[in-house]
């Protein structure tokens, strides 16, 4: 109900043309229209995730009004006010077709072009002035249409469908040819024509966000995604301090211009720090690629309480121990440092990459799905869920500890029915 709620809320925030604000004050009721790129596809992201928990195929038909307000011209990136609400009602369908249309903007390199920033908000004059394309976009976007693909086909929209199905394999061609720089693939392309997070950069080399979504997409090619996330191993994992950086080297003093970014010191935040958001996701591609020791390193480094077992990590550390930062800084002495914590974006990806990733709970329509990723040396672990007004007590068992099972099969996926029948259901999987 409180996602159903948030996603209708959301909505109610988009303009007719698609876009939508990218973040507006409840108080006042004013927002900021922006040329920003990915926001407006979370849209479609988020509600595919919800109806494929819930199969509540009625939030399609739910009836939003629009914003309205002025367009941003060529010279304008974005523009605080208060946007009315329009007498245009559609349905939350119809929202959807509108932010995807929209959100295909493609470029010279067949990848969506990155507007005033995509998911990171700092790279905001690297194609503000039209140009410029983002590689991570082109993955997310690849999935979003993935995703979206099915709903219009059970909706028979078929002229969409097909759309989505074009776009899709066009968009993984231009991703694998144009984006790969031979080792993993690069960020971005500046409106002045260059390459962010290539091998020739002096600065911004690699970034961890590219290498990540190329596996949680589905678009990378499959010898690509070992090679790049190697690489992410390589470069981005800090095992001193256990960080994992969003990109290197920090920008500093090279003649790119890529936004704000470059305003950080080194290592502060998005520049060459650990943006925690991002690196939930390096999590997340390494159980797709079935690397679960590694997956679950990552995930220790990430947890805020293993940067408090001793005095000497605590002053290192010197940010609270129970609730996650949003960044941790990633050079000199400040490296292994937390930064601004309370952040529900990183916390919420976390929550879930934990939970359905490695320990592979996830709830279909019906059904319990568990398709662990644990490693080979973990016994065995318990799940408690409670569904509606019964409780499924969970064992998994590991048959597998000497060697490690998940890196052999792509799937160890056991299906459990639900039914609420008031029990206590006791439930023992080997695995």
């Amino acid at each position: 109900e409180m996602m159903r709620s948030q996603i209708l809320k959301h909505a109610a925030h988009q303009f007719i043309e698609g876009d939508v604000e990218h973040w507006w004050h409840e108080e006042t009721g004013k927002g900021i229209r922006t040329k920003f790129s990915d926001d407006l596809l979370w849209l479609i992201y988020v509600t595919c995730e919800y109806v494929k928990m819930t199969n509540d195929q009625s939030i399609w038909e739910e009836e939003i009004a629009y914003r309205t307000g002025p367009l941003l011209d060529e010279h304008t990136d974005e523009n605080y006010d208060w946007h009315p609400e329009s007498q245009v009602k559609e349905n939350l369908f119809q929202h959807c077709v509108r932010a995807l249309k929209k959100g295909v903007c493609l470029g010279e390199h067949g990848l969506p072009k990155i507007g005033s920033g995509d998911w990171n908000d700092a790279f905001n004059t690297v194609g503000n002035q039209g140009r410029g394309e983002s590689v991570w976009l082109g993955f997310f976007l690849y999935d979003v249409l993935q995703r979206f693909l099915p709903i219009c086909q059970q909706r028979q929209e078929e002229e969409l469908a097909s759309f989505c199905k074009k776009t899709a394999q066009e968009l993984k061609r231009q991703l694998n040819e144009q984006a790969w720089d031979g080792r993993w693939y690069r960020r971005a392309f500046t409106d002045d024509g260059r390459w962010i997070g290539s091998a020739d950069n002096e600065e911004g080399r690699i970034d961890s966000i590219a290498q990540s979504w190329s596996v949680i997409s589905g678009a990378g090619d499959n010898d690509k995604k070992f090679i790049c996330m190697e690489h992410l191993d390589k470069y981005l994992v800090d095992r001193e301090h256990e960080i994992i950086k969003l990109l290197t080297p920090a920008f500093d003093k090279s003649d790119l211009e890529p936004g704000y970014i470059k305003a950080y010191l080194p290592g502060v935040r998005e520049n060459g720090g650990q943006y925690t958001h991002g690196a939930v996701w390096s999590v997340w591609a390494n159980c797709l690629l079935n690397f679960p020791d590694r997956a679950v390193e990552y995930y220790h480094f990430i947890n805020p309480i293993e940067h408090a077992r001793t005095k000497e990590a605590i002053r290192q550390y010197k940010v609270e121990p129970y609730v996650l930062a949003a960044d941790m800084y990633g050079v000199g002495k400040m490296a292994g440092r937390g930064g601004w914590t309370w952040y529900t974006g990183s916390s919420s990806w976390f929550l879930k990459i934990g939970i359905e990733k490695i320990l592979g709970f996830q709830i279909e329509p019906g059904y319990i799905v568990l398709d662990p990723h644990i490693p080979a040396h973990w016994k065995e672990y318990q799940i408690k869920y409670k569904y509606q007004d019964s409780i499924y007590q969970i064992t998994i068992k590991n048959n597998n500890m000497e060697k490690n099972v998940f890196q052999q099969n792509t799937k160890n996926e056991h299906k459990i029915k639900l039914e609420n029948n008031h029990r206590v259901n006791e439930i023992e999987i080997q695995i």
